[in-house]
């Protein structure tokens, strides 16, 4: 890209109005987190027309998906971060070196955990949560995600480094084309070459490493910047950066793996129609939350770049336009979740115990569904102006150090109704944690 096109970057990352700029970044973002949710949807829905244990199955190796996207997420936002705070500075081949670091370090981790997965596949299934009537189905799925890690890892890398420097319609159409593939691999592996979990496995590996390619094009056609071997630096302060930015995602998305992990455990104590139903509810939430972080993932670039350049009244105006419209949209999400809870669970399994345990757990995340508007901006805020503590600790909150803890304490006391009402307790628990962190942030801002 020339200097001529950077500093138009610049200019309109500064300068534009701030509203119709996050909602311009925030469309293809948007869109890019919605389809990627279809993915692990897309396996869950056309998996729940074979078995409730398929189901089952697919819901246990989520943890994996969430590992992978984890270890993603870290470089693709702490290498994201950095990049947009820098070119907010003008400083493009310093973003340059940062964006070839990150990328080449997830292709390595995405190959460690290939192989390491591989070796020991059994014990790495039991470890997520399989019971010994789904631990083939598990290991059979598991065993074909694993070879899609590096370039799921990597994709999530592109997606993130492209959208931080503005470029969010590139990134769109990488990932949007490898879920439409997705889609319609689904049932065509998993019903015409009758091949079941491992036919919705192959799926998605395949679709995903289209997906990268597409990535891959659009960062050295498309971008700022440019991705080459000879950019790597083998220096610990662009590992520390990375660190910086990355570790509220790492906790966010590792944490997330760890408590679906230990849910799955709770769950399966109870039955597999525990396991599904409540499996069900997760991906529903998280396609809608989707939604959410794809709109702040719109407004992250804008205080990158507006944080870089010491324009922080942008960065404030920015942050509660984006807390009103999400707001808005998840009463409306709740609301219908609530009202039609057992059509959306026996659209995924038509099994009458999947969708009694399926619809209480859906209502019970709905009527704290709203505060995430809250939760999320605020820990993008921080995230995103470098604020690794409160980024940290906000995204350790829902995910983690909140709910492990009452997923326990529930159990024990109410059983299956206090696995469900857990998480609905956690939004609480997290809200109220934002708000004095935010409080003191904008003060200081």
């Amino acid at each position: 890209m020339t200097a001529t096109n950077i500093k138009d970057k610049h200019t309109m990352m500064t300068t534009d109005p701030v509203e119709p700029l996050i909602l311009k970044l925030s469309v293809p973002t948007i869109i890019s987190m919605l389809v990627s949710s279809f993915y692990n949807m897309a396996d869950t829905y056309f998996v729940g027309k074979v078995s409730t244990e398929a189901t089952a199955a697919v819901g246990v190796v989520f943890s994996l998906m969430a590992i992978i996207q984890a270890i993603g997420f870290y470089f693709g936002h702490g290498s994201g971060n950095y990049i947009s705070r820098e070119l907010g500075k003008k400083n493009v081949e310093d973003a340059e070196y940062m964006a070839s670091t990150a990328f080449f370090s997830t292709l390595t981790a995405g190959v460690i955990l290939l192989l390491s997965g591989s070796i020991f596949v059994k014990p790495f299934a039991v470890l997520l949560g399989a019971t010994p009537t789904i631990l083939n189905d598990v290991v059979d799925y598991m065993q074909i995600i694993l070879i899609g890690a590096p370039f799921t890892m990597s994709s999530f890398v592109l997606n993130n480094q492209l959208r931080y420097q503005g470029n969010a319609a590139y990134a769109m159409l990488g990932i949007v084309s490898g879920a439409v593939i997705n889609i319609g691999l689904d049932p065509l592996f998993i019903f015409v070459f009758d091949m079941g979990v491992k036919g919705a496995a192959l799926a998605t590996v395949l679709s995903q490493v289209i997906s990268f390619i597409l990535l891959l094009i659009g960062m050295n056609k498309g971008s700022i910047i440019k991705l080459s071997v000879k950019k790597i630096k083998f220096r610990l302060y662009y590992q520390i950066q990375i660190f910086k930015g990355g570790l509220p995602s790492l906790l966010r998305q590792g944490l997330a793996s760890i408590s679906t992990m230990l849910l799955n455990h709770v769950a399966g104590g109870y039955s597999d129609a525990a396991i599904a139903g409540i499996s069900v509810v997760t991906r529903v939430t998280m396609f809608a939350n989707s939604a959410l972080i794809g709109f702040g993932q719109g407004f992250q670039p804008v205080v990158g770049f507006n944080f870089g350049a010491k324009l922080y009244d942008r960065v404030k105006k920015g942050f509660w336009f984006c807390v009103k419209v999400a707001l808005g949209f998840l009463v409306t999400v709740s609301v219908v979740g609530f009202i039609f809870s057992e059509g959306i669970i026996s659209a995924f399994r038509n099994d009458p115990e999947v969708i009694k345990i399926g619809a209480f757990t859906l209502r019970a995340y709905a009527v704290a569904f709203p505060l995430n508007s809250i939760i999320v901006m605020s820990n993008m805020l921080f995230q995103s102006s470098g604020k690794t503590v409160s980024a940290s600790l906000m995204a350790s909150a829902r995910q983690g150090l909140f709910l492990i803890p009452i997923l326990y304490i529930m159990n024990y006391f109410f059983g299956l109704r206090g696995i469900q009402l857990a998480q609905c307790i956690t939004d609480y628990c997290s809200f109220f944690l934002a708000i004095p962190l935010l409080i003191n942030y904008l003060k200081k801002l």
